[in-house]
Formats: structure tokens, C-alpha cells, sequence
């Protein structure tokens, strides 16, 4: 796979970094500029995350932040295992999640989509 194999719009599905069992959705968009990645995502329909990344062996690494409460900017990454050019597999990890959990989402690929 190349980096221009994953570009484009997936639906996601997801866990939060804490053992309540929250599970979130949403879409990503992945775009190309300098040949590295950019990410945009929207969690449940309100809240957008914004990311710089880099792809090498079949691997998608992902720098993210989010304004969250109190207008707080919070800052994670994501790893994705880019299982093929539609399914993406990853576990995240954010600065003030729970470090004994891992969050987890998985990505795929829509189809003639018209995400933002």
C-alpha cells in the first residue's frame, strides 16, 4: 500500500482511554499535503479533532488535538494498522486519558462520500 491508497473519508467507531465502556462515532477524513497526513475528525456530530501524521509500512501514525471543556486544548496520538485500503485498526492514547487503558477505533472506508 502507498499513502495515497488511504486517502479519503471513512466512518469510525470507537472506545474512550477509560474502562466505562463509552463507545463514540463518527467520520475521518484523510487528505495529503507534503506528503504528510491530515486528519479531520467529528465525534458524535459536535466535536472536531484535527491531526498531522506520517504513513510507513502499512502503519498511520497520527498527532491529534481538541478544544474540550472549558475551551481546553487537548493533545493525543493515534496509531492505525492499515489492515487494506478500506479498514483502518487503531488504539490511541491522549495526555490526560487513563494510562492503564488504550482507546480504540476502527475506520471504514466510505464510499462516493460527501464528508467535509
Amino acid at each position: 500500500m502507498t499513502i495515497k491508497d488511504i486517502i479519503g473519508d471513512y466512518s469510525i467507531l470507537g472506545t474512550n482511554q477509560n474502562d466505562s465502556g463509552v463507545t463514540y462515532s463518527g467520520t475521518l477524513k484523510l487528505s495529503l499535503k507534503n506528503n504528510q497526513i491530515i486528519a479531520k475528525w467529528l465525534i458524535n456530530k459536535n466535536q472536531e479533532q484535527f491531526g498531522i501524521g506520517f504513513f510507513k509500512n502499512n502503519i498511520l501514525v497520527i498527532n491529534f488535538n481538541y478544544k474540550g471543556e472549558e475551551n481546553n486544548t487537548y493533545y493525543g496520538t493515534i496509531f492505525y494498522k492499515c489492515l487494506n485500503k478500506d479498514i483502518l485498526e487503531g488504539y490511541w492514547t491522549e495526555e490526560y486519558g487513563d494510562p492503564t487503558f488504550l482507546g480504540t477505533e476502527n475506520c471504514f472506508r466510505i464510499k462516493n462520500s460527501l464528508v467535509n
